[in-house]
């Protein structure tokens, strides 16, 4: 069974990068490109992780964090937060607002991928085998 990640990000080279290292992988994706999406869609898909921009339009992604951790079904879904703002202030609000991992944009591919498989691997979820 393939793990099913949520890309929730504005950018579509963002988003273009991550999914094609991540399909490379043998993942399922969907994708939100704002806040209000990234709720609708995590209900619907139900995720096994997701892969979180701050700075969104229709709702950041510290409300985002807010949100999905007050539904009974995706409290425990990990969140990993992908930012290009201060890691310095950002971090520790992300963390504190339920991220698990906080990666600095720009980031290498290799950082990325080990970051999804530990992050399933740590929080239950079956990980993929390397192709």
């Amino acid at each position: 069974m393939q793990n099913r990640i949520l890309i929730v990000e504005d950018d579509p080279d963002m988003v273009r990068a991550m999914a094609v290292r991540l399909k490379a992988q043998g993942y399922s994706l969907v994708v939100a490109k704002d806040g209000i999406s990234a709720i609708s869609v995590a209900r619907k898909e139900k995720p096994d992780l997701i892969v979180l921009d701050l700075g969104l339009p229709a709702g950041d992604g510290f409300m985002v964090m807010q949100r999905l951790k007050a539904l009974p079904d995706l409290m425990l879904v990990p969140i990993i937060v992908v930012s290009a703002r201060n890691p310095k202030f950002n971090e520790p609000l992300a963390l504190q607002a339920g991220a698990d991992l906080f990666l600095q944009k720009p980031f290498e591919a290799a950082e990325f991928l080990g970051a999804i498989q530990n992050a399933l691997r740590l929080w239950g979820v079956r990980p993929q085998a390397p192709k």
